[in-house]
């Protein structure tokens, strides 16, 4: 059986509400990166949790404690989710440091099927991270 752990772009999930679905439904149907599983090894995802956002000079370690979180619970490979893939410019340096700190886990960057290309999926989010919002100084000042 393999054991899974995902991780997970913290600014698709808590600033975009990503819910990983896509990602979900291809382990379960064993599409995208999960096609790499043989068909006769059970797969069990073990958890999901977030990198611990852009980081500054701590950003390997912050992460490395953040993967802690599935690694006590023997995770054979931690598979980077597509947006990880697609809009992280750390994830080479992530995937670097978690392949020393856990040379037994497989480290896997991609998830789900991809549906458009990778550069037409970064301008789609960079639409969403530049919409214009209202803030709490607009509603301050009368703003509406």
């Amino acid at each position: 059986m393999a054991r899974i752990g995902i991780l997970t772009c913290s600014n698709a999930t808590q600033d975009l509400g990503c819910s990983s679905a896509s990602c979900l439904a291809d382990f379960r149907k064993r599409r995208g990166a999960f096609a790499d599983y043989s068909k006769d090894e059970p797969l069990d995802l073990v958890g999901i949790i977030n990198c611990p956002g852009c980081p500054t000079l701590t950003g390997a370690d912050k992460l490395l404690q953040r993967i802690r979180a599935l690694t006590e619970f023997r995770v054979d490979a931690i598979h980077f989710t597509y947006c990880m893939k697609a809009l992280c410019p750390f994830k080479e340096k992530y995937k670097s440091a978690l392949e020393e700190a856990f040379p037994n886990i497989k480290i896997v960057i991609g998830t789900h099927v991809e549906h458009v290309t990778t550069e037409e999926y970064r301008e789609r989010v960079k639409k969403l991270f530049c919409q214009p919002r209202k803030t709490m100084v607009d509603m301050i000042l009368g703003k509406d």
